[in-house]
């Protein structure tokens, strides 16, 4: 009988009896959810061009009565504030809007009509999900002791070219401000997952990505004289085959890092040894410190290598360059029993993603919680990967993706007020 009021003290009652509400309040946007998440598929956006997007969740936003719907945060993003009927802290929830430049391979009613545009990567569930949130939320504020704010952010998918954008630019434009939140949370759907499975992960669980560009300097000649030269392919060969010794060679074998380069270019002539290669890549990490010492040993590298044949390089890192998105130990603590309390055996403990997030600059502010909702379904042929032309969902995860988010954000709120 102790045993039984300890576990009974542990739990928040405010938020465990409005469990139930939130879930009828969700299954009852099930088709609304449905033809939301379709209609955003229908008419995707690419990274900081989201306007019809972010009319669309700004237009629902304030008919849903938010106290607060700032447009145009971070080129096109959108904040919002939905004030509970109880005195309380403030909790965030974030969810990102861009589609990527893929062209749809999909047979479906709602495929994109926006040539050349598909949302290849599932942004526009998120977007769904998240205005799900708020409409449940929104019927039940009185009940909610403190405040939710909602974040949809533009660009997740990196900037185009010359612009801020991102979680980056929406930080330094104050999103997180005004009122500042005690946590954000946000999820990602992945067709790795079967249907529902809710995937978490503590500390770190997707990696940092860096973009680079390498440039070999050599000299160039005439084909049939190399020794009058310096060949720049080879040196630029040589260079990528050195860049691996880093992972197999100078990192802990326990410490994952990818280092790749995706790129190599170089030469416009059969019988010209070129004078100059250009190369691009990636490297990602679990672990910030490790991030900074590929870094240098990049430097070294490429040093190393041209310098030996009279070469020269540049190198130089894309901004934004994503951190490491690391999920608090405390905080997934604090939140497991109401996730599994909500949905049972479907949440699994997940190993870290090499994919990036930049959820993680808002973790870098505040402490942030950031899980992954299962959409892949093999029985309806559901299992292409992100950012290819086949890529869809299982549009069964859109209601219990707005359960849980809904009960997480009042479970947060309860637990710290």
């Amino acid at each position: 009988m102790q045993l039984f009021f300890l576990i009974a003290a542990s739990i928040p009652l405010g938020a465990q009896g409005l469990e139930p509400k939130i879930a009828a309040a969700a299954e009852s946007l099930r088709d609304s959810l449905i033809a939301q998440r379709r209609d955003f598929h229908m008419h995707p956006e690419l990274s900081n061009r989201e306007v019809r997007t972010a009319k669309v969740v700004a237009d629902k936003l304030r008919a849903l009565g938010f106290d607060e719907v700032k447009t145009g945060v971070a080129k096109t993003g959108v904040v919002a504030l939905l004030k509970g009927g109880r005195p309380g802290p403030v909790v965030a929830w974030r969810a990102d809007m861009d589609a990527l430049p893929v062209t749809s391979n999909l047979a479906v009613a709602y495929k994109s009509n926006n040539p050349g545009v598909h949302h290849a990567c599932g942004h526009d569930a998120h977007v769904a999900i998240a205005l799900g949130v708020a409409e449940v939320l929104s019927r039940i504020r009185a009940e909610i002791p403190g405040t939710v704010k909602f974040l949809f952010q533009p660009a997740e998918e990196m900037p185009p070219p010359g612009e801020e954008g991102g979680a980056s630019l929406m930080v330094k434009e104050g999103a997180l401000n005004n009122p500042r939140p005690g946590a954000i949370f946000g999820l990602h759907v992945m067709s790795t997952l079967g249907s529902g499975t809710i995937g978490v992960g503590s500390g770190a669980v997707m990696a940092s990505a860096d973009a680079f560009d390498i440039t070999i300097k050599g000299k160039q000649v005439h084909g049939a004289s190399p020794h009058l030269g310096v060949d720049a392919v080879v040196v630029g060969a040589e260079c990528v085959l050195a860049l691996q010794a880093i992972r197999s060679r100078r990192i802990d074998p326990m410490e994952p890092i990818v280092l790749s380069v995706g790129s190599f270019h170089g030469g416009n002539r059969f019988n010209i040894i070129t004078g100059e290669v250009k190369m691009e890549g990636t490297v990602r990490t679990f672990n910030e410190e490790v991030r900074e010492r590929v870094r240098t040993m990049m430097r070294q590298t490429l040093s190393g290598c041209t310098s030996q044949q009279g070469a020269t390089f540049d190198l130089s890192f894309r901004e934004p360059a994503y951190p490491v998105t690391v999920n608090p130990p405390a905080l997934v603590e604090e939140s497991l029993p109401l996730m599994r309390r909500v949905e049972g055996q479907r949440v699994q403990m997940v190993r870290p993603i090499p994919g990036a997030e930049d959820f993680s600059y808002y973790q870098r502010e505040v402490p942030g919680f950031f899980w992954f909702l299962g959409a892949g379904n093999e029985k309806l042929g559901i299992t292409a990967a992100h950012h290819t032309p086949d890529f869809n969902i299982d549009e069964a995860i859109l209601v219990p993706g707005v359960r849980l988010a809904a009960s997480q954000l009042v479970d947060w709120l309860e637990r710290h007020k």
